[in-house]
């Protein structure tokens, strides 16, 4: 089994082709969309949601087979055609253009595998097995896609805008203290909609350090939150 270097690509206005247009091609399709790529899908058959997002402009639809040197323009590549010996095909050109490719189902023949993914808001995450099992990576997505953990997530615009005005200030502050800062009642604060009173809090606990619920010092920060009593000191 290979391992697999994770990474998040910036897709927008790049040339990616599929080949393919089955159902398969349709979810790989949903997504790059939302990344904002720029699709062309190969294949004499298409579903009516491919044909629907052609006809409207979404795409570029080839209806033919695959040719070598279709993917002469691309950045990434899809290969779902059920067909192993057209899918080693439109591998050989993807290793000699060096072109990122992912072969449904046939890992062997991929240079990169499409995780499953978790979404919350602007945050995601992704999951993967390796190739190990598909089924495992499913049940971890399902299991994760409905833990509290996730609701954590909700914080993401406050720390966003607070991150702005952070840098708008030229003011450097401890990643650890960052850490600290990310407190239930900050998350009760954005969750019921205060998310000015949560971005002001957050913003005060980040540059003040006054706080009494925060370590008065960045050494005395542990990653399951702040205590600001001493090391050492008793209750």
């Amino acid at each position: 089994m290979s391992d697999y270097y994770p990474v998040y690509l910036n897709l927008k206005g790049r040339t990616c082709i599929i080949i393919g247009g089955g159902r398969v091609a349709e979810g790989k399709i949903s997504r790059l969309r939302e990344a904002g790529a720029g699709i062309t899908v190969i294949s004499p058959q298409v579903t009516p949601v491919i044909r629907a997002a052609a006809q409207e402009g979404h795409l570029e639809w080839h209806d033919r087979e695959y040719q070598d040197g279709d993917l002469q323009e691309a950045f990434l590549a899809i290969a779902a055609t059920n067909v192993r010996s057209v899918n080693r095909q439109i591998f050989q050109e993807a290793e000699r253009l060096n072109v990122l490719l992912n072969v449904v189902d046939d890992a062997p023949l991929c240079t990169f595998i499409a995780p499953s993914i978790v979404e919350r808001g602007p945050v995601t995450l992704a999951i993967s097995t390796g190739g190990a099992s598909p089924a495992l990576a499913r049940k971890l997505r399902e299991s994760l896609a409905n833990d509290p953990v996730l609701d954590w997530a909700d914080l993401a615009g406050v720390m966003s805008q607070v991150r702005g005005q952070i840098k708008q200030q030229g003011a450097v502050v401890d990643p650890q203290r960052w850490q600290c800062c990310l407190s239930s009642r900050l998350l009760d604060l954005a969750r019921s909609g205060n998310q000015e009173q949560a971005g002001a809090k957050l913003l005060s606990d980040l540059l003040d350090g006054s706080n009494p619920e925060l370590c008065s010092s960045i050494d005395q920060c542990l990653p399951q939150g702040c205590s600001s009593k001493p090391p050492g000191s008793s209750s």
